[in-house]
Parts: C-alpha cells; sequence; structure tokens
C-alpha cells in the first residue's frame, strides 16, 4: 500500500500545488453562456447541470481569456445511453460567440455519446481533424471524473484523473501551436460525428464540478509564457507518467489520426513523448 501511495504521489505531478487556494465556486471563473432553463445551478453555486433534449442543450463559459495554464473540471455525463450528444470540455480561440476572421485554436475533450467514448482533439488554426479516442476504464457516468488540459509553451496534456493520456509538443518543424489566448467552454449539443441520438431516451443531462484552476488571464502571451508560473516548469512528462501513459494508450485508445493514412499530419512523424 505504501508503495502505490508513493507512486500515486510520483505520478501527479500536475497536482502539486495547494488546491486549497482555489475557490472552487462557479462563479469565480465561468458565467453562463447559452441554454435558457436548460442550465441550472445549485444554491451553493458549487454544481452546474446542462440540460439536452431535442429543443436545446446549454453552455457555460470562462470569463476571461488566458495564455496558459493548467484547466480541470470534474464531470459526469448522461447515465441514459445514446449516441449523437457531445458533452464536452475545452480550451477555445475564437472570442465567446465565434468570429471566423480570428484565429481559430481549440483542445478539446468531447465525449461521443453517453457510451464512455471520450474523443480528444486540437486545432492548430485550422480545421483540427487529430482525433484520439478513448474507451475509458470506468463509467464516466456513474460518478464525476477529473478531465483536465496543461497548456503551456513546451507542450499540451491530456489527463483523465490524473493519468496523462495524450502529449502534444510544440517542438515539431512546420507545426503550428496553439500561441492565442484561450477561454474555457463546457457544454452539451448533438453532432453526427457522435452517431445518432435516441431521443425516446431524452432528456439527458450533464454535471460539472470543482471549477476552480490555475491560468494566466489576459492576452499577453509573452508574459504568460514566463517559468514563473509554476505550469510552464511542466516541460516534458517524467518517465513514470510517460511509461503510464504508453500503457494507457495501448490499452483504451481506439483511434489515432496518425494511423490512418488519410488523416496523417506532419507531427504524426514525431515522437511527441
Amino acid at each position: 500500500m505504501a508503495f502505490n501511495m508513493i507512486l500515486a504521489i510520483l505520478l501527479c505531478a500536475f497536482c502539486l500545488q495547494a488546491n486549497a487556494a482555489l475557490d472552487n465556486s462557479f462563479d469565480a471563473y465561468y458565467s453562463y453562456l447559452w441554454g435558457g432553463d436548460h442550465f441550472s445551478i445549485n444554491p451553493q453555486r458549487t454544481e452546474v447541470q446542462l440540460k439536452f433534449d431535442n429543443s436545446s442543450g446549454a453552455g457555460f463559459s470562462s470569463k476571461s481569456n488566458y495564455g496558459s495554464g493548467l484547466f480541470h473540471v470534474k464531470m459526469k455525463i448522461p447515465r441514459n445511453k445514446s449516441g449523437g450528444i457531445v458533452p464536452n470540455f475545452y480550451l477555445m480561440g475564437l472570442p465567446v460567440g465565434g468570429d471566423a476572421s480570428k484565429p481559430h485554436f481549440e483542445i478539446d475533450f468531447e465525449f461521443l455519446g453517453s457510451t464512455g467514448r471520450l474523443q480528444t482533439n486540437i486545432f492548430n488554426n485550422d480545421t483540427g481533424s487529430r482525433e484520439q479516442k478513448f474507451k475509458l476504464w470506468f463509467d464516466p457516468s456513474a460518478d464525476y471524473h477529473t478531465y483536465e488540459i496543461l497548456w503551456n509553451p513546451s507542450q499540451i496534456v491530456f489527463l483523465v484523473d490524473n493519468i496523462p493520456i495524450r502529449v502534444f509538443k510544440n517542438n515539431i518543424p512546420g507545426v503550428t501551436y496553439p500561441n492565442q489566448p484561450m477561454h474555457v467552454e463546457a457544454s452539451i449539443w448533438n453532432a453526427q460525428f457522435a452517431g445518432k441520438v435516441d431521443w425516446s431516451k431524452a432528456p439527458f443531462y450533464t454535471y460539472y464540478t470543482d471549477f476552480g484552476f490555475y491560468a494566466c488571464p489576459g492576452d499577453n502571451m509573452a508574459a504568460c509564457a514566463s517559468d514563473k508560473l509554476f505550469w510552464n516548469k511542466y516541460k516534458e512528462l517524467n518517465n513514470a507518467q510517460k511509461n503510464q501513459m504508453a500503457h494507457y494508450r495501448k490499452r483504451y485508445m481506439d483511434y489515432d489520426y496518425c494511423a490512418q493514412p488519410a488523416k496523417r499530419k506532419p507531427e504524426c512523424a514525431y515522437n511527441n513523448v
């Protein structure tokens, strides 16, 4: 048991700071974005419920843009099983509401329906198509789990319950890296790429909690790249994390754009770990 505890501490390199310093209430970081009565929050302002049916979904957004950070939320997807719905948590480089004339950067956690399949994707001022998909090792509808994105000048790391499942490095010749301020969004909606919605099982509810995160607010990307910010010091995974990620990717990743000849991009020729 002692060995397992030590290993857990080593693998939680991104959790070294005192979480007690964070205000985890919704209002400290986020505000309602869309959905009308399909968005609700508990009286303590610590848990959000997003409802989805054939009339609407709902979503919320961070109040600020950020230039780097360690972003996380705890999330529980709908229990009624269906394809088509997309509960999500992501960083978006477009202004709230969207503007086609602005650069499009995005770092995504998206569920493909409520069957437990999770998709990650990255948009580098392009159309994305960098999907890596995972059949998770737990039922994400049964309880809250933590979904986390580290974004700094060196790398993007996707983590689930402190386990790294994907890395995208900023060291690949000719490959753009997200380098514009981004805000955080979360929502539930539907999309054809996630399958077909079984409307007989509607409504669908997604829950979010633990809203606090560490990030550099504002549009000054140079200031947000400083190594004085602790999350910018994580320039690569340690060996234990690399081994753990390789294990989980081998067992649970069931789609990789780099393994599809028609989808491969220049970064696929490099070792991103």
